[in-house]
């Protein structure tokens, strides 16, 4: 009788050991962003923690663009400016480690916060070329010496009122073609378009948003005097992107993007002269730029 108790002890205890063994361990899964384009995760990875940098080139394309030029003895605007980039001639400059600044370019690096949402550093480098000679309408004074020491206005002398005029190569040129720097940081979301069985390549929709510095060096010339200016704080910048993201392994990957932009520029330098000269525009434009990419 004294044995019956442990027995049937002992047959509840195995009881609850094998039910125990049985019942399966958690299994850590990576938590992975849902895509807009399928309810499933299509990954068995998760992009968290990782870093990623590119580099790359751009094309743009620039609204009108209203542009104040003030100091001594003049306070004059220029309207519905037009402009265009300057994009280097295809050359080995593109490649060539001493020389890829030259080239319009854009450099980004960043960080995976979320499976799907990263933040990043980078500096887009286009140029902004103003389109000479041109007609535009003109608000504002030009008497006949401007700044100090005197510079001659000659014929553009007067006072505008919304007066047409052709801006020639002797009373300007300005552009920011070393260059029109936009130094931002942007928050992108991803979402998985396609990914292959491998989970190796993989077509992703890349958004973002951003906002940032203008650091521009502008090359002014204002009635035949003035300089190609040194780098300066002119203004900000706020950014909307929007591209396709191909991973042809899950390191490099290939990215194209469009993006549209809005900067407002207070402190430009011109006749470099800076403590009494300067001009204000406000721009906009359009952004496509190709980059190469490791993530890692």
């Amino acid at each position: 009788m004294r044995r019956l108790p442990i027995l049937v002890f002992a047959l509840l205890f195995g009881k609850k050991v094998s039910a125990q063994d049985i019942i399966p361990r958690a299994v850590d899964q990576p938590k992975i962003g849902r895509s807009l384009f399928s309810r499933e995760p299509k990954r068995n990875f998760s992009r968290k923690g990782e870093w990623f940098v590119h580099w790359g080139w751009n094309f743009s394309w620039y609204d009108t663009s209203d542009i104040n030029f003030k100091g001594p003895g003049y306070d004059f605007t220029l309207k519905d400016v037009k402009a265009k980039d300057r994009p280097s001639k295809l050359s080995w400059d593109y490649v060539n480690p001493m020389e890829l600044t030259t080239p319009q370019f854009n450099v980004r690096f960043g960080y995976f916060i979320k499976d799907n949402y990263s933040i990043s550093l980078g500096w887009d480098h286009m140029k902004y070329v103003m389109e000479i000679p041109q007609t535009v309408k003109v608000d504002g004074y030009i008497n006949s010496t401007i700044s100090s020491p005197d510079i001659a206005t000659g014929a553009y002398a007067g006072t505008y009122n919304n007066t047409p005029l052709q801006v020639k190569e002797e009373m300007l040129t300005f552009e920011h073609t070393d260059g029109f720097n936009y130094v931002s940081t942007e928050l992108e979301r991803y979402d998985d378009i396609w990914v292959a069985r491998s989970q190796k390549q993989m077509l992703t929709l890349e958004t973002g948003v951003g906002v940032g510095a203008m650091i521009p060096r502008t090359d002014v010339r204002l009635f035949g005097v003035g300089e190609n200016n040194f780098w300066n704080f002119a203004g900000y910048g706020v950014s909307l992107k929007a591209g396709l993201k191909f991973n042809f392994t899950k390191k490099f990957y290939l990215q194209s993007s469009a993006k549209v932009g809005f900067t407002d520029l207070t402190k430009i330098h011109t006749t470099g002269r800076n403590s009494i000269d300067k001009a204000s525009q406000t721009i906009r434009y359009v952004e496509s730029l190709t980059v190469l990419g490791f993530q890692f």
